[in-house]
């Protein structure tokens, strides 16, 4: 069962990170590889967009490069410094924590959490958040690296190096992330995929698979809950 896996809340300082570093890590989208990966990442997630209403919400959404691509009008993030360089994007921000979002219930046609889920100390309350500030019916679009992947175990050796994002960043399987969205009530309903080859590989040859495809390090997710639950509106903040 997925819970909270992997909290070290003794030592995990996300925030902080993205704080102190937030172009740092916004620049890199801007290098031959970021920009390259980002492409193929916002043609996975697109298609799952594409037919939903707005307005729309990215959870996590940092510098608000998704954001912008990928036509979300809200973002919410813990960090202060990354909502600087999303609002300069007209992106229209809010700081928030993912487990307590500012919005009432119902208040959106799409929710995105694009590469956030593995940065948040409970994932699970994160989705259920999203359950509940979705209109009913309307879309959940998760963007993930895999954990068993090359990218994903990349990334965590990374972390355990003491890379200043990934050392407190947890990672989930396909099948864990699938576990997590359809224990909040979620029906998920399609799937892109790409980053078949490791870092190594060459991008130039890499493409959008309909579905997970097998070795695929990155997998967007778009999944429904068509009832609303049951929770007391939050106020507007």
């Amino acid at each position: 069962m997925v819970t909270s896996p992997n909290r070290r809340e003794s030592t995990r300082d996300v925030p902080s990170a993205f704080d102190d570093l937030a172009s740092r890590y916004d620049e890199w989208y801007d290098s031959p590889l970021g920009a390259r990966i980002f492409a193929l990442e916002c043609a996975c997630l697109a298609p799952l967009l594409a037919s939903t209403a707005h307005p729309r919400l990215e959870i996590g959404v940092g510098s608000g490069r998704f954001a912008q691509a990928l036509e979300l009008d809200v973002g919410v993030d813990v960090a202060a410094a990354p909502l600087e360089l999303a609002a300069a994007r007209s992106v229209h921000v809010v700081r928030a924590d993912a487990r307590q979002l500012p919005f009432v219930s119902g208040s959106f046609g799409a929710v995105a959490a694009v590469m956030t889920l593995c940065f948040v100390d409970d994932p699970v309350a994160l989705v259920a958040e999203a359950r509940r500030v979705l209109f009913p019916g309307a879309t959940l679009v998760l963007g993930t690296i895999r954990a068993d992947s090359a990218w994903g175990e990349a990334y965590q050796s990374m972390g355990r190096a003491g890379h200043a994002f990934y050392r407190d960043a947890h990672f989930f399987t396909l099948a864990e992330t699938i576990e997590l969205v359809t224990g909040q009530g979620f029906e998920v309903v399609a799937s892109h995929s790409t980053l078949v080859g490791g870092p190594e590989a060459e991008l130039d040859v890499e493409r959008v698979h309909r579905g997970a495809a097998r070795g695929a390090s990155f997998v967007a997710l778009g999944a429904v809950c068509p009832q609303r639950p049951r929770t007391s509106p939050r106020p507007h903040r």
